[in-house]
């Protein structure tokens, strides 16, 4: 029986079917190719009690994260987006060389950085060894370890207490919810405040956005799932934004139920009545998107078909784990793309799991000259198409999968 991370009620209701598939992360060397290759079921139920959107666990968190093959640094938006969020909590917590910033999955120290930049200590807590250690070499300390109760309590020990405590896209990482949340609640200064972000399930079902969907992304959350969450583990959801990031995703602001230094927003009501009209409170809304995820994959197949049946060359751009959703649901291969390009050189010279699309730095775009480029990261469009406004000197265009299959010039 499959029972909810958070409640333990049973799952029975299903958000989304994406069959069979590797994990995203997983990328493959050159002689792996032939070795074989594991797929899992990737299905995601909705729990009729508390309304958490979730992957029953299939795959153990030290197989998806201990060596991890994505680095923050290699995307210029995000870390624009980083730089402005320090600058942004500096000023409105007061933060300084008194206050301690500490972030959970702070991988390669992409956010820390600017913290640390502005004179305010910093602790990134990492479980990728490789990850951290490019922290490590900008001069950011980093333990190596999952964050939870345990580690909490450890840090609580060393006398180690957020003032601010961020952890960006990792709270749909985690497989034991309620024990990172309560460590949360452990490891907060007297007023200090955590703030996290994370992909906007209203947001991902108006976007038919199933791409977002993966192994290593256990849950996914309504804003009114998360309140529920935190609130069971003696915390306060005081704010919230609503950010372009990932497709679309929420940044709550977080304090301990028993302090009340933050007033509680009107933003936070106004999200749960938006929700509440979108349909988030009903059960059935939830069944309802399955079919919009079966359409989004027939359209996206009618239009490459039809371009590659005209003689057209098509090759995708960008190697993140969405994309490999995207790919392995729909039944896109090198029968489809001739290669991939992505600006990490930790991905370049590998293959794409599941469909072993090769993987190259992107100046081989401007060397084979496409026709059309796929744009798997398409919540990062804009930048792309920037980076890549050189395809149109041989008339290139460029293919935009979600929120609705098209060509644009």
């Amino acid at each position: 029986m499959k029972s909810c991370r958070h409640c333990g009620a049973e799952l029975s209701r299903t958000f989304a079917d994406l069959g069979m598939s590797p994990l995203a992360n997983r990328y493959v060397a050159p002689g792996e190719l032939s070795d074989p290759e594991v797929f899992y079921p990737l299905i995601a139920y909705v729990c009729d009690s508390c309304l958490l959107v979730q992957l029953p666990p299939t795959v153990d968190p030290e197989t998806l994260f201990s060596d991890y093959a994505y680095f923050s640094s290699y995307s210029d938006s995000w870390l624009e987006h980083s730089r402005q969020y320090a600058g942004q909590m500096i000023q409105r917590f007061g933060l300084d060389a008194s206050s301690l910033v500490m972030e959970l999955a702070s991988n390669d120290g992409y956010l820390l950085q600017y913290f640390a930049g502005a004179g305010i200590p910093v602790l990134g807590i990492e479980p990728a060894a490789n990850v951290a250690e490019a922290a490590e070499a900008k001069g950011i300390p980093t333990l190596v370890r999952f964050f939870g109760e345990e580690t909490a309590l450890d840090l609580v020990r060393e006398g180690k207490r957020a003032n601010l405590l961020a952890a960006n896209n990792v709270l749909a990482h985690v497989p034991d919810l309620n024990g990172f949340v309560k460590g949360i609640e452990i490891v907060l200064a007297d007023g200090g405040v955590a703030t996290l972000e994370f992909p906007q399930l209203l947001r991902l079902i108006e976007q038919n956005a199933f791409d977002t969907i993966y192994h290593e992304h256990f849950s996914y959350f309504s804003f009114m799932a998360v309140q529920r969450v935190f609130g069971a583990h003696g915390l306060t959801i005081f704010d919230v934004d609503e950010l372009s990031t990932h497709g679309g995703s929420m940044r709550i602001y977080a304090r301990r139920t028993g302090n009340q230094g933050e007033p509680v927003s009107t933003r936070v009501e106004a999200l749960l009545e938006r929700e509440r009209t979108a349909g988030l409170d009903d059960p059935e809304t939830y069944t309802a998107f399955s079919e919009q995820v079966v359409e989004t994959k027939r359209n996206l197949l009618n239009l490459l078909i039809a371009l590659k049946s005209d003689g057209h060359s098509l090759v995708g751009y960008g190697a993140a784990a969405k994309g490999n959703t995207l790919l392995n649901y729909c039944g896109i291969g090198p029968d489809f793309l001739d290669y991939t390009a992505d600006r990490s050189p930790h991905k370049q010279g590998r293959f794409l799991p599941g469909t072993h699309v090769p993987i190259h730095a992107p100046e081989r775009i401007a060397e084979t000259r496409p026709d059309y480029v796929l744009i798997l990261p398409w919540n990062l469009q804009d930048e792309i198409v920037s980076q890549l406004d050189f395809i149109r000197e041989w008339g290139g265009r460029f293919v935009i999968p979600i929120p609705n299959a098209q060509v644009v010039e």
